[in-house]
């Protein structure tokens, strides 16, 4: 639980780094921008390319490959959820797409996997991965077309989901770093130390730039302005009661085994993606909302893991 606990803190003292840094005039609007190209286009493809190879051994995928059906069905049917939810409750247009992307995406690895490591230990890191691999297919996808549907700028590209779309998106940098390490992975490549290494150095770099970033569009948009709106609390439903709970029902129909489902709940209950802001902010959405439910999801998440772990032994 402490250590569960650590991890959350170090995350909130990144983004207070960021936001002190800004209010001393070292981080500018203009850096904001060349921080969060260096976290879409370069640290984050490492990242899922690194997370692939080094975690995952082929037969290993294999063998647990029919376990994501349960993580693939829940994030559609929570996708489906966010979808009338937003419609019943008229989330502003120009934030939908953002709106539906939190609702259903879980920050799997930035948090689930050391939150994951901390609950349950080394054996939980296969079925952290294979929800991963749903929800980040998912989120790279579907996600970002949402995302970028919601610009209101006609001199932003929006993404279509027309063949060209499709390979648009598949050609994403961070896609790339995604299936590059799938193929890797499949075909039993083994590990280039050098290329590893190096691969592991602009790793590293995402986690913090990412939150410093989060902590610049705070300061951007002031403490003041971060307010609870009936669509923040939406996303606040759909990460912490709806998902975990669609996971839950899911598992009454779809056997899987106890430590397997226990992570499932655990993963689909984390906070929003972090580089929710950092994407807003690329595709000219609602930069403002997704810093603030960002944040709110974070703050939030402090109360919601004594529950979860009371919930899952």
């Amino acid at each position: 639980m402490l250590e569960s606990y650590l991890n959350i803190m170090v995350v909130f003292a990144l983004v207070l780094m960021g936001y002190i840094l800004s209010w001393k005039g070292m981080f500018d609007k203009n850096l904001m921008g060349v921080f969060s190209n260096l976290v879409l286009t370069i640290a984050l493809p490492f990242n899922m390319f690194l997370n692939i190879i080094e975690r995952f051994t082929r037969d290993e995928f294999l063998s647990l490959f029919k376990g994501m059906l349960l993580p693939a069905l829940s994030i559609i049917i929570t996708f489906g959820i966010s979808w009338v939810y937003a419609r019943l409750t008229n989330v502003e247009i120009t934030r939908r797409g953002v709106f539906k992307t939190m609702f259903t995406a879980s920050n799997t690895i930035f948090m689930g996997l050391p939150i994951n490591l901390a609950i349950f230990g080394e054996v939980s890191v296969p079925y952290v991965l294979l929800y991963y691999i749903c929800n980040t297919t998912f989120f790279w996808t579907v996600g970002i077309y949402l995302i970028s549907g919601d610009s209101q700028d006609p001199t932003i590209e929006q993404v279509k989901m027309d063949p060209l779309g499709v390979i648009k998106l598949l050609l994403s940098p961070a896609m790339l770093g995604f299936i590059i390490g799938l193929i890797w992975m499949l075909l039993g490549i083994p590990e280039i130390p050098v290329l590893t290494k190096f691969a592991t150095h602009l790793s590293n770099l995402t986690t913090p730039i990412s939150m410093f970033v989060i902590g610049m569009i705070i300061y951007q948009t002031g403490i003041k302005n971060l307010r609870m709106t009936k669509d923040t609390f939406g996303v606040l439903l759909g990460r912490y009661l709806i998902s975990p709970l669609v996971v839950i029902v899911l598992s009454w129909f779809i056997h899987v085994p106890d430590m397997m489902l226990k992570v499932f709940i655990i993963q689909s209950a984390m906070p929003a993606q972090n580089t929710m802001p950092v994407l807003a902010e690329r595709y000219g959405a609602d930069a403002e909302f997704a810093t603030t439910t960002q944040a709110y999801t974070f703050i939030l998440y402090l109360f919601i893991i004594p529950i979860l772990i009371a919930i899952v032994h």
